[in-house]
C-alpha cells in the first residue's frame, strides 16, 4: 500500500515556474514507476511525465517536452514535477500516481494522490 500526497500547486503568470511534490508513505516507494498526469475541466486525464523506479528513464508527453522535468529522490520518497515555461493550456489538477509497470497509460497505475491545481493566468 502506497499512500501519495502532493504539494506545490498554485496560481501563476503564463512563462512562470512551479515545481510539484509528491510525498509517498512505506518502505517500497523505490519500487514503483512514479507519474504525474492532469485532468483540465471538462477533458480526460491524460499523462504528463513518467519515471521508472530507478529513476533512469522518463518519458514526457508532447505538450510538456522541453518545459516540464519529472525526478525522484528514492532516499526521500518523492517525485518531483519542475514546470517552466507555464502556459494557460498547463491549467489542470496534477495527479501523482504509483504504478506496477513503466507506462503512460493510467489503468497501469494502483495508486493515486488527491490531486494538486495548478492555474495558469495570460
Amino acid at each position: 500500500q502506497v499512500h501519495l500526497v502532493e504539494f506545490g500547486g498554485g496560481s501563476v503568470r503564463a512563462g512562470g515556474s512551479l515545481r510539484l511534490s509528491c510525498a509517498a508513505s512505506g518502505r517500497t516507494f523505490s519500487r514503483y514507476p512514479m507519474a504525474w498526469f492532469r485532468q483540465a475541466p471538462g477533458k480526460e486525464r491524460d499523462i504528463a511525465a513518467t519515471i521508472s523506479a530507478s529513476g533512469g528513464s522518463t518519458y514526457h508527453a508532447d505538450s510538456v517536452k522541453g518545459r516540464f522535468t519529472i525526478s525522484r529522490d528514492n532516499a526521500k520518497n518523492t517525485v518531483y514535477l519542475q514546470m517552466n515555461s507555464l502556459k494557460p493550456e498547463d491549467t489542470a489538477v496534477y495527479y501523482c500516481a504509483a504504478g506496477s509497470s513503466y507506462s503512460a497509460s493510467s489503468p497501469e497505475y494502483d495508486y493515486w494522490g488527491q490531486g494538486t491545481q495548478v492555474t495558469v493566468s495570460s
